[in-house]
C-alpha cells in the first residue's frame, strides 16, 4: 500500500505541473507534442530532417531529453532551431517540472510548435504527462513489427505513429510486416495516424509535414 501511495503522489505532483505547462502553452497559443520511442529509432534524425525541410514555414522549438550529453540538442541547433537539453542523470523519462523549466528557456513567442524528444524508452515516458497536446510514437522497422502488441500503452495513447527507416524494407534488408503494424496499432487506437517514413531518404515525409503543419495552424 505504501508503494502505491508513493506512486500516486509522484504522478499527482507531475500531473499538477503538466496542467501548468498546458496552460502556459495555451496562453501563448502554441501546440506541443511529446515524441517517444526506443533508443535508436531515429527520433532526432526525423526532427533534423523535418526542421531542415519545413523550418522556414513552421518554426519549431525542441526540448531534448537524454540521460547524459547534449549530442542530440547540438544536432538540432545545427539546423538553427532552438533546442533546450535536459539530462535526467539516469531517470528513464522526462518530468513535467523539467519540461516547465525548459519551456521558460525557449523563445516561445517566436515559435509555432514545440516538440519534446523524450528519453529513449517505450514504457516509462508514456505514464508521465508533460502538458503536451498529444504523443507521437516512433517505431523503426529495424526494431521488429511486434512492438505495438508488446508495448500497447504508448500506441494506445498516441496521436501519430511514425514508422521510420522504411528504406530498409527494400530488398528485404529487414523482416518487417507493415500491414501487421497497421492492424495492431489500430486495434489499440482506431484514430491513430500512421505515416511510414524514411528520415534518410525523405520518403513519406510530406504527409507527416502536412499533419504537423495542420496541427500548428489549427491552434
Amino acid at each position: 500500500m505504501e508503494k502505491a501511495d508513493v506512486g500516486r503522489k509522484i504522478l499527482g505532483a507531475n500531473e499538477t505541473c503538466a496542467l501548468k505547462n498546458k496552460q502556459f502553452l495555451a496562453r501563448h497559443g502554441k501546440r506541443c507534442f511529446n515524441m517517444i520511442s526506443s533508443p535508436g529509432s531515429g527520433k532526432t534524425s526525423l526532427l533534423v530532417r523535418t526542421i531542415t525541410d519545413i523550418g522556414q514555414s513552421l518554426r519549431i522549438g525542441v526540448i531534448e531529453g537524454d540521460l547524459q550529453t547534449d549530442i542530440d540538442a547540438e544536432r538540432i541547433r545545427a539546423t538553427r532551431a532552438p533546442a533546450i537539453q535536459i539530462n535526467t542523470e539516469g531517470a528513464c523519462h522526462l518530468s513535467a517540472k523539467q519540461v516547465s523549466q525548459a519551456l521558460e528557456g525557449l523563445p516561445i513567442e517566436n515559435l509555432d510548435l514545440v516538440i519534446i524528444e523524450n528519453v529513449g524508452n517505450l514504457v516509462c515516458p508514456s505514464a508521465f504527462e508533460l502538458g503536451e497536446d498529444g504523443k507521437i510514437v516512433v517505431l523503426s522497422v529495424a526494431e521488429g513489427d511486434d512492438k505495438p502488441v508488446k508495448y500497447p500503452g504508448i500506441f494506445a495513447k498516441s496521436k501519430v505513429l511514425l514508422v521510420n527507416k522504411i528504406d530498409l524494407l527494400k530488398g528485404g534488408m529487414v523482416d518487417f510486416d507493415l500491414d501487421r503494424v497497421f492492424a495492431d496499432a489500430r486495434r489499440l487506437n482506431r484514430d491513430i495516424e500512421i505515416f511510414p517514413v524514411s528520415a534518410k531518404t525523405g520518403e513519406g515525409m510530406q504527409k507527416w509535414y502536412d499533419w504537423l503543419t495542420s496541427q500548428a495552424r489549427s491552434h
